[in-house]
């Protein structure tokens, strides 16, 4: 039996036709399972994922800029005007990529001319660079709204300058108030170093002096953002509105210091070298705080601040050192309160045993003399105190209290340390001791330097603010508190006060009542029959209180001149006393001048008058000095 060709060739179609259906449902399945996959990707991306690779994109294509946050404002304890506040000022900004590429230079020019401003700074600020650089660039701060105007009447001839508002600070008090509140100032590289983990940045302004830089945390706000969309040529997408995280201004400070009486305490002293200090003896704030010369917090930040700057940290006078706190002098007489307190409570003399003042008190090589040339004669403490006898008080201190028991009195007075006042620099003066005196000349204590220590001459030294708690603690029934500038803060937006300073003790001596009373009733006479008693000649008070001449040198022909009082004398109400001290440097020509000022102050506080009306109504009184 032969076989058919057609029944051959029909099985091999089969079996092919078979397997490319096989190949054929592979083939299908594996483009299925893919392009499954693939549209199970694109889900993923454009559904699953999509927000997040939006949002991706459009952070790509944003950029943000800082919004300047207003600095807490700073009032005295009136709360009614501030003493630092913010003004609005203007920005000078530019967009080199917005520049024309060959004008840059042309336009630098004409630019630094209409700003007045050197072209070289234009120039440093836009390097050659960033031509191509869409990005504000600052070219000028604090820039005058006459200049903004200026420039906007010509603005199509400045492709690419902007500018912005911006919040700048403003001292209305001045000079006045300069050493209390201090300014602030661009943050330097070296000040960044140090507190950049504490949000601070390169362009960050921050107090540089006073309560400016003591509270500058307090001070400092929440910077704000301005985010705006670009293209992919950094061009602003002007369809695009900005979005806007609005800036939170810092808290507000209120100070113990009251402004005219700040006011009336820098005019009484006047132009001449020195400090005032006012304080209120039952808290500690300090009412007043004077130093001269002072210099103008307004001119230390924006165009010519790097020239005023110079012009301060060269001036002989040292503007910027608050004398108050951060000088330290020979206490002079106004130590002799100090001597009288301790000798009464340690009762090595009593209120009318006589001590017989010779024309000179002389102790190995030592010799002090007594300033009436026939000396005094035989006095008590009172009137020793009232006539300020320097041999009285040479001998209660050789030869009654003692070195050990002198320098112990001085340090629980708080001398040689610092009070911890709110304010950076405070120097801590000097109270020398045998050890001290040993390892700085290599020499042993002797008799003289207690002498000299008694008197308040020597190696003491002391500030006028440590001299005003001296005499808060006579005030206080032995205690002193902290002196302090701050008295509350308050939220920048609402007013809500988020905090207050309370008084506190950082001394406490164990007084009698006695030897209190008799201390204040010695610094009495020296107003009423003593050496100040031709100058402290208001009615409105009755004071207490002590003068005092620092000799600088043996050659000198000048002294420094010390007042340090409280009034009233004698009160059922401690919160209406208050202290004031008064140095005035040797430098100036010598007229006696502190208790002179003292004199004015008191009047002026409590008649509630400004320097010039205190000085009318004592001229008319014919009382002034």
């Amino acid at each position: 039996m032969s076989i058919s060709p057609g029944y051959t060739n029909h099985t091999r179609s089969g079996a092919q036709i078979e397997g490319l259906r096989w190949r054929g449902l592979v083939f299908g399945t594996v483009v299925t399972v893919f392009f499954l996959g693939y549209l199970g990707h694109l889900f993923s991306l454009q559904v699953i994922e999509g927000q997040f690779y939006a949002s991706q994109a459009v952070s790509l294509t944003r950029r943000g800029a800082t919004l300047v946050a207003p600095r807490g404002e700073i009032f005295d304890r009136h709360v009614d005007e501030p003493i630092a506040a913010n003004q609005t000022s203007f920005t000078i900004q530019l967009n080199p990529a917005q520049v024309p590429s060959d004008q840059h230079a042309e336009l630098f020019s004409e630019l630094a001319e209409l700003l007045d401003i050197p072209a070289a700074h234009i120039h440093d600020r836009v390097p050659p660079s960033s031509y191509r650089v869409h990005q504000q660039v600052n070219i000028l701060s604090r820039a005058p709204m006459a200049t903004v105007t200026h420039l906007a009447e010509r603005i199509q001839e400045f492709p690419g300058v902007s500018w912005e508002t911006t919040p700048v600070r403003t001292y209305p008090e001045s000079e006045f108030m300069a050493h209390v509140i201090g300014h602030v100032g661009q943050i330097t590289p070296r000040e960044l170093q140090v507190l950049y983990n504490e949000g601070y940045h390169a362009h960050s302004v921050l107090g540089k002096s006073g309560i400016e830089q003591q509270y500058d945390q307090q001070l400092q706000g929440v910077e704000g953002r301005r985010i705006r969309t670009f293209d992919a040529h950094g061009r602003s997408v002007a369809e695009r509105e900005a979005e806007i995280v609005p800036p939170e201004p810092g808290n507000n400070l209120i100070l113990t210091v009251d402004r005219h009486i700040q006011r009336l305490a820098a005019e009484a002293l006047g132009a001449r070298l020195g400090s005032v200090v006012v304080l209120k003896p039952s808290t500690g704030e300090i009412l007043a705080m004077v130093s001269y010369p002072s210099f103008d917090p307004n001119t230390l930040y924006g165009r010519q601040s790097n020239t005023a700057l110079s012009q301060l940290q060269t001036d002989a006078r040292a503007p910027f050192l608050n004398r108050a706190l951060q000088s330290s002098y020979p206490p002079a007489s106004t130590f002799k309160i100090l001597l009288t307190a301790a000798a009464l409570q340690e009762q090595v003399i009593g209120p009318d045993d006589i001590i017989y003042a010779h024309p000179v008190y002389r102790i190995g090589n030592r010799e002090v003399r007594e300033w009436r040339p026939s000396g005094f004669g035989s006095l008590n403490i009172t009137q020793a105190l009232a006539n300020s006898s320097n041999v009285f008080f040479a001998t209660l201190g050789n030869e009654h209290l003692g070195t050990d028991l002198l320098l112990s009195y001085a340090s629980e007075f708080g001398f040689g340390a610092l009070t911890g006042i709110d304010l950076p620099g405070e120097r801590s003066g000097l109270v020398p001791s045998r050890e001290w005196k040993q390892g700085r000349f290599n020499s042993p204590w002797v008799q003289g330097d207690t002498v000299n220590v008694a008197i308040g001459q020597g190696f003491l030294d002391v500030t006028p603010l440590q001299l005003a708690n001296m005499v808060a603690m006579l005030v206080n029934d032995g205690r002193i508190y902290r002196p302090h500038i701050l008295k509350e803060v308050r939220d920048g937006l609402n007013g809500t006060v988020l905090g207050r300073v309370e008084p506190e003790v950082i001394a406490q001596m164990e007084l009698s009542q006695d030897t209190l009373t008799m201390v204040r009733h010695a610094m009495r006479e020296v107003v009423r029959s003593g050496t100040a008693s031709s100058v402290i000649t208001t009615p409105r008070v009755e004071i207490a209180g002590k003068t005092g001449t620092a000799e600088v040198d043996s050659v000198s022909e000048n002294w420094h001149s010390w007042f340090v009082a409280y009034g009233p004398y004698e009160s059922d109400d401690p919160d209406e006393q208050v202290v004031v001290a008064v140095m005035v440097e040797a430098a100036n020509d010598w007229e006696w001048w502190a208790p002179r000022a003292a004199n004015l102050i008191f009047h002026g506080i409590f008649a509630e008058m400004s320097y010039e009306e205190s000085r009318a109504d004592l001229q008319q009184r014919r009382l002034l000095w």
